[in-house]
């Protein structure tokens, strides 16, 4: 298993995407790293940390692909970039999975020029994971499609189906459409037309759902839209923190909630990597060729630490990409009755 990271993305590169590397490598055997970026830089920090020196090798890659540049420009104009080597490995076979934490346009942009997508699937879509009462919940799409067809509803649905049940062993995960009521007949014409492709889709679909339903527990991948999607997961991720940072202040008012918060330390350390993005790092773009994972910019060591030995391995393990190929080879997208009118 050999896994490719652009050394050179995000807020906090090259050391921390190293960082990150090198503890994943040092916690758990069975898989390779290929960093790719500035070769002289990668190996100037490797050289001052220990590792197991042949499970990380370097690829030379000169340019860099800046969070301010134009997607599309960047991916055609820098061919030298650790991104676009990175996914040029990726395509020829040379790596299971390709994570960056770099420009999330221009990692989109290639992961659909460079990649491809896979057959049958109109728009591919970022997932993400967030959690509720009972387990893990995956908002899809969160990001990647602002605008979308009634077909994309239930494509989305169906990889994300495919997703809880691979990844956290569901056998029947339950689809809710995230609307802006539970009622069969709410939201605009895409979102009426989506519920009822969702409703004879192959996905166990139990109808809308508002936005406290995704912390209830009830449903197991809420889908929507990437403009209501990214919303949703932004203030989920703004709500923990803020939930954090009032807990601490309860806990360091004086001496004796200091020494409550000893005794209750390591419950409490359980409950905050539940809310800490960090732990759960790493959003694999579903409906593209090959295994792609986009870390957040501002990604630290731990970040991609956990963006390896959380997403990319148990994606490779279970074999989601094979699975999803495997379930849309034969499907045919039909328009629904909106885009037929």
């Amino acid at each position: 298993m050999n896994i490719i990271v652009d050394a050179m993305g995000g807020d906090n590169a090259p050391k921390a995407i190293i960082d990150g590397c090198i503890e994943a490598v040092n916690m758990q055997e069975g898989f390779k790293i290929t960093l790719v970026g500035k070769g002289e830089v990668i190996k100037k920090i490797l050289d001052d940390n220990k590792f197991d020196r042949n499970r990380i090798d370097i690829v030379n890659a000169n340019e860099v692909i800046a969070g301010d540049d134009t997607p599309t420009k960047a991916i055609k104009n820098k061919k030298d970039s650790s991104m676009v080597v990175g996914f040029n490995l990726l395509k020829e076979k040379k790596g299971d999975a390709f994570i960056s934490a770099g420009n999330t346009g221009a990692l989109m942009t290639g992961a659909l020029l460079l990649i491809g997508r896979i057959k049958g699937i109109d728009r591919p879509s970022l997932p993400a994971l967030v959690p509720s009462k009972k387990n893990m919940v995956l908002i899809i799409d969160a990001g990647m499609n602002t605008v979308c067809r009634p077909i994309n509803y239930l494509q989305f649905a169906i990889m994300g189906s495919i997703y809880m049940k691979l990844i956290y062993k569901l056998q029947s995960p339950k689809i809710g459409l995230l609307n802006v009521g539970s009622e069969d007949a709410k939201g605009n014409d895409t979102l009426k037309n989506a519920f009822r492709l969702l409703s004879s889709g192959p996905v166990n679909f139990i109808g809308n759902m508002e936005g406290n339903d995704i912390t209830s527990g009830d449903v197991d991948v809420a889908v929507c839209d990437g403009y209501v999607g990214n919303v949703s997961l932004k203030l989920f991720e703004g709500a923990g923190s803020l939930l954090l940072k009032e807990i601490k202040g309860i806990f360091t008012k004086n001496m004796i909630t200091k020494l409550c918060y000893l005794l209750m330390k390591s419950a409490f350390k359980d409950f905050k990597s539940k809310f800490d993005p960090d732990e759960l790092a790493g959003a694999p773009v579903l409906g593209v060729k090959e295994l792609v994972i986009k870390s957040h910019g501002s990604s630290k060591a731990k970040t991609i630490r956990s963006a390896i030995l959380k997403r990319a391995i148990p994606l490779i393990q279970c074999e989601v990409l094979n699975e999803i190929k495997n379930q849309f080879e034969n499907m045919e997208v039909k328009p629904s009755d909106d885009e037929i009118s």
